[in-house]
């Protein structure tokens, strides 16, 4: 079925010129960059074989239909540049981006073969709706038509509330801001995107430890570290460019290695130290490790004294955990985590690396918090070659989070208070009580539209409960009954059996995507179905944030082929029909039915002040592209031409307004930096004073502060305190006291749209958001100091009555039943009916929910099964061998078809499967319920059929990683 290409060599690595006035940078101006325009090709003898090779005659000549783009790759988060030749409208070659300071020339599997996606082999053509079982081709005017005649009737019936909401990390930062303002002014917080299932404890527990929720470092500030831990992670396949980065640290500096994972992965196969852990004991192995810091004395006692609040408390809990509890309760041998915290403590920075492995878990963010806790003990943050560098999923789960698509919050972490609603009604340039009324039933009492308003949403981990659930059961006023999903797959969730209940239950299923997803095909609806062509993110432009939150702005390559639009003018389009396009693109210029996304752009600079995206103007972002070559390839800074000082991608927070040409911000918290070089402090957002304490920085401060010790963040009232508030000029006055009205004092840097208060901050070498402690101790959080949690379906019940689920409660307008599902499940005694632990990961070939990946035929080819790793001992007493079928089944209903890798990866009754996969169901080939050709080259079954109930209670992260199964011969 599937045949590989014809293998061909790699081009040398040329600089790329600026882009000729449309943005694009055409052959003639490539040639006359690297210098050949003109030149003969006997002259191009004398050039190194590599470049000889690509620089065929054909390719040589200039004509107006050839032209160089560059994009970003579409899948992980690392933001792998891809350069494109396009000839006559058609992308025809691909290279690599020798000049991005972050690929250097390379791409993985998956990256290198994203031209196929402008091919459109697998594709959706034109709209589509199901007819009583059946596909039928509709126009694009029909559908907006019948869709927005659907979702109007939800709403009128029963509520904007109604209607979820689900996005993409693989949008655009515009795309994903945009998304995030239509729900808004269609009046619901229930709008969500992958980064709840990835990594919304990440952002919840470094948010809650010192400021942000994102990487503190880069990929290539790893080069710098003298440690390298990672946890949770395997790189080598979810992340294989970022994985040369962490190969240089270890070579160039003679770094340990050490890899903790239950499963010994490719990343473990480079590993100094591998440390085999029972999955879902990832605090007590952290506290194990913190336990011999301590023992020992190896921690930085002054850097814990001048910039961390709550230790003390963080000591007595790790007491606790003493090498041999540690070893009965993680399977980790007490010497070995002696070793690693020798070597974390003696080979200073040390970097701690995770990813999924740690997030998803029912105690994800009380692990991010520990591994964070551990890095301050060790003083690892806010210096280079130390950090939390967390590698995010897909190409813009950074980027979307930042820009609010999220069930929490507006965009830029404004929350939704009342002051986070004001604000951006400000920049939106609406009224606050306009918007207020957009929410809620339209007889409603104002007081209960406003709670709605400021209600958190039901996340998408959990929206088929939203669409199940009794009316006691749940704090919205009324259930789910449509669903509008972009650029998200339907396989990602756990507990498919209840989701696919909820599936087929809704009214209405709109699904927007280049493919068809699992929503459209994992479970055959009758009616009431739509799936809208939207094309690839090579046929739009905008810009995406990589981990490490640099800002690159991508070309658009193609036009979207076929009937496929892009996401701006399907969302312009919807927004007509549902009646709010004049309001939501007030100050966003409209071309045809395509919103420009540098106006969106624009908009997010307004706004964004709190994460400092004020800087990052498009402008700017185009010319880091076009600049590529100028910056150094560790430190990421420019070293010459115009952009010189500069950070690649202006990694936020970019203060100011573009005209200030801050550099952006390569290492968050660094106080060896004035602010205005990228340096920073911890940022003070819990108060001043906790317990008599003070939570503010003692003797600590950014290079060049005029304030030589701790402060609080800035508002009016503390400008005046300090006597600065003389430095604004009458203009950003006349702005803060529209904003405060009768109380301007209130008035803080991240809602003052005049940049006054932050300017007045910065030119005294301060940070606006203050200088603090980092807190060891959230006491905001359910766990203010991580404790270990069994798993809710545990391979140990006996360690239950000890380490016990977090108790019953609700949030997100919904019940959530940890603790009640647990008991259940040992008094059931699950343990032994379903013997092994599950946990599930990544394959090299494939990304996410994989029906883009699984539909390109070069990847498809290199792994056409869908299977089950069993180590080899459990594989004889099961009487099974390497290939045959079997059933893995679940606790709760779920069980799955798949082929036996009998292997030495996965230790002793622990089993591994790969989350690509879908279009089987329980033994079932579904390929037929596809729309005709769109049906992926490989087809297997979800993993997730079998997994089961269990969410932390901060995000509702849903546990992937630790659950009970059965394994049988099929």
């Amino acid at each position: 079925m599937l045949t590989k290409r014809k293998p061909a060599r790699a081009a040398a690595p040329v600089p790329v010129p600026a882009p000729a006035a449309s943005g694009e940078v055409s052959r003639r101006a490539f040639l006359e960059g690297v210098g050949l325009a003109g030149a003969s090709l006997a002259a191009l003898g004398a050039l190194p074989g590599a470049m000889v090779t690509e620089a065929k005659a054909d390719a040589l000549v200039a004509t107006e239909e050839k032209q160089l783009k560059k994009g970003i790759c579409t899948h992980c988060s690392v933001g792998c540049t891809v350069v494109g030749e396009i000839q006559n409208g058609v992308w025809v070659q691909q290279e690599p981006g020798w000049d991005s300071p972050i690929s250097q020339g390379t791409h993985c599997a998956k990256g290198a073969s994203v031209r196929e996606l402008t091919k459109g082999e697998r594709r959706v053509k034109y709209p589509l709706k199901l007819v009583d079982g059946e596909w039928q081709r509709i126009s694009w005017d029909q559908a907006i038509e019948e869709v927005g005649d659907r979702l109007l009737r939800i709403r009128s019936e029963l509520g904007p509330d109604s209607v979820f909401w689900l996005g993409s990390a693989k949008f655009s930062n515009e795309t994903a801001y945009l998304l995030r303002k239509f729900a808004a002014f269609w009046g619901t917080n229930n709008v969500d995107h992958q980064a709840r299932i990835c990594h919304s404890t990440t952002v919840a527990g470094v948010a809650n430890t010192w400021g942000y929720g994102a990487m503190t470092n880069s990929y290539n500030d790893i080069q710098n570290s003298k440690c390298l831990v990672i946890i949770g992670g395997n790189p080598a396949e979810a992340h294989p460019v970022a994985m040369q980065h962490m190969l240089r640290g270890k070579e160039r500096n003679r770094a340990p290695f050490i890899v903790i994972d239950p499963r010994f992965t490719r990343t473990a196969a480079h590993a100094t130290e591998y440390v085999r852990i029972r999955p879902g004991t990832d605090i007590p192995v952290v506290w194990g490790i913190l336990w011999h810091i301590f023992e020992n004395g190896w921690e930085d006692k002054q850097y814990i004294a001048q910039r961390v609040f709550g230790m003390d408390e963080v000591r007595a809990e790790v007491a606790k955990w003493t090498p041999d509890v540690v070893e009965e309760v993680s399977g980790a041998p007490a010497e070995q985590l002696r070793l690693v915290a020798e070597q974390m403590a003696k080979n200073r920075p040390s970097t701690l690396i995770w990813c999924m492995g740690a997030t998803q878990k029912t105690v994800g963010t009380a692990n991010v918090r520990a591994f964070s806790i551990l890095q301050l003990a060790l003083g690892n943050i806010g210096v280079q070659g130390g950090g939390a560098n967390i590698y995010r999923g897909h190409c813009n789960v950074q980027g979307a989070t930042d820009m609010g698509l999220d069930v929490t919050s507006l965009p830029s972490y404004y929350g939704l208070t009342e002051g986070a609603w004001k604000h951006w009604s400000r920049v939106w340039d609406v009224s606050y009580d306009a918007m207020m009324d957009r929410f809620g039933l339209a007889d409603m009492p104002r007081e209960e539209k406003k709670k709605l308003m400021e209600l958190k949403g039901i996340p998408t981990t959990r929206w088929f409960d939203g669409v199940l659930a009794e009316d006691d059961e749940l704090d919205q006023p009324n259930q789910i009954r449509g669903m509008v999903v972009l650029g998200h797959g339907g396989n990602t969730v756990t507990r498919m059996p209840d989701m696919l209940k909820g599936m087929e239950k809704l009214d209405t299923l709109v699904v927007i995507d280049p493919h068809p997803t699992t929503f459209a095909a994992v479970r055959q609806r009758r009616n009431g179905t739509y799936i809208l062509p939207s094309c690839t993110q090579f046929e739009t432009d905008g810009s995406r944030v990589c981990s490490n939150r640099s800002i690159q702005w991508s070309q658009k390559f193609v036009e979207p082929i076929f009937e496929s639009k892009d996401d701006y003018t399907i969302l312009y389009k919807l927004a007509v029909k549902l009646g709010f396009a004049e309001d939501l693109f007030k100050h966003i210029k409209v071309e045809g039915e395509r919103p420009l996304p540098e106006d969106i752009t624009r908009e997010i600079n307004r706004g964004a002040l709190s994460t400092g995206y004020t800087g990052s103007s498009p402008e700017r972002l185009k010319l880091h592209m076009v600049y590529q070559h100028t910056f150094d390839r560790i430190t990421m800074q420019a070293t010459s031409g115009p952009l010189k000082g500069e950070y690649y991608g202006l990694p936020w927070p970019c203060w100011g307004y573009p005209e200030w040409r801050h550099p952006g911000s390569p290492v968050l918290y660094d106080t060896s930096k004035h602010v205005m070089e990228g340096g920073g402090t911890f940022r003070a957002r819990f108060g001043v004073e906790r317990d008599g304490q003070t939570l503010l920085a003692e003797g600590s401060f950014s290079r060049g502060s005029e304030i030589e010790d701790g402060y609080p963040e800035f508002t009016m009232a503390v400008l005046k305190k300090l006597g600065w508030d003389r430095d604004l000029t009458p203009g950003e006055l006349a702005v803060i006291q529209q904003i405060g009205g009768p109380d301007i004092d209130k008035v803080s840097w991240d809602t003052d749209l005049s940049l006054g208060i932050m300017r007045v901050a910065i030119k005294h070498g301060c940070l606006p958001y203050g200088n603090a402690k980092a807190r060891a101790v959230a006491w905001n959080l359910p766990d203010p100091v991580p404790i270990h949690r069994e798993p809710i379906y545990t391979s140990r019940p006996d360690l239950v009555s000890k380490y016990p689920a977090i108790e019953n409660r609700r949030d997100f307008r919904l019940p959530h039943l940890n603790r009640g599902v647990q008991e259940a499940a040992v008094q059931a005694d699950v343990r032994t009916k379903f013997p092994f632990v599950y946990t599930s990961g990544r394959l090299v070939e494939y990304e996410g929910g994989g029906e883009e990946t699984r539909s390109n035929r070069w990847l498809a080819e290199l792994q056409q099964t869908m299977f089950v790793e069993l180590n080899n001992r459990d594989a004889d007493e099961l009487g099974v061998a390497d290939g045959d079928w079997v059933w893995v089944s679940g606790p709760e209903e779920g069980r799955a078809k798949v082929k036996a890798l009998v292997t030495e990866r996965v230790g002793r009754g622990v089993i591994f499967m790969p989350f690509h996969f879908s279009g089987f169901w329980q033994g079932e080939d579904l390929r037929s319920a596809y729309p005709a050709g769109t049906d992926p080259h490989v087809l297997g079954e979800p993993a997730n059929g079998i997994t089961t109930y269990g969410y932390d209670p901060v995000t509702f992260m849903q546990e992937t990683k630790v659950t009970l199964c059965r394994v049988e011969r099929a």
